[in-house]
């Protein structure tokens, strides 16, 4: 399964570890693919950003990807929840895109234009944290789906 995680911004080092760690975990399941892009400047409003790097996230979605949008609004999925939906996923023998707005959030258009919009909860995360939560649950959801115990020390 390949799998691209689009977010807006660059992570600082302490959560570039933790990314680090969960994506090299991922690496025994996936083809995970990290998909950086800038952080609008100088657009003058929260939307004008927003629309501003949701034009840059649609810009590095993989062709025919099946794309998942973080947002509040979305729905939130148990970890058994998410395995499921990731079982779906990977039987759509799509790529799969996973996109994460900066500290505006993402754009409502391409929230609306997602194939899915999954909500980490009602808590306001940083966008780094958010990441860093998205790739731990979606190792959890490999883990759940191959039967194997759930390892922190891996």
């Amino acid at each position: 399964m390949q799998i691209t995680l689009l977010a807006v911004g660059r992570l600082r080092p302490f959560y570039r570890e933790a990314a680090d760690l969960y994506l090299k975990r991922l690496g025994r399941y996936a083809e995970v693919v990290e998909c950086e892009v800038k952080e609008a400047s100088g657009a003058g409003t929260s939307a004008a950003a927003r629309r501003q790097e949701a034009d840059r996230l649609r810009e590095r979605l993989p062709p025919r990807a099946l794309t998942v949008a973080l947002a509040r609004e979305g729905r939130g999925w148990t970890s058994q929840e998410l395995s499921r939906q990731l079982e779906r996923w990977r039987g759509s023998a799509r790529p799969l895109a996973l996109a994460l707005g900066g500290s505006h959030g993402l754009d409502a258009g391409l929230i609306r234009d997602a194939d899915a919009v999954w909500s980490l909860g009602p808590l306001t995360l940083p966008h780094e944290l958010a990441r860093v939560v998205v790739l731990e649950q979606v190792y959890r959801a490999f883990t759940i789906l191959m039967g194997e115990p759930y390892h922190k020390g891996r």
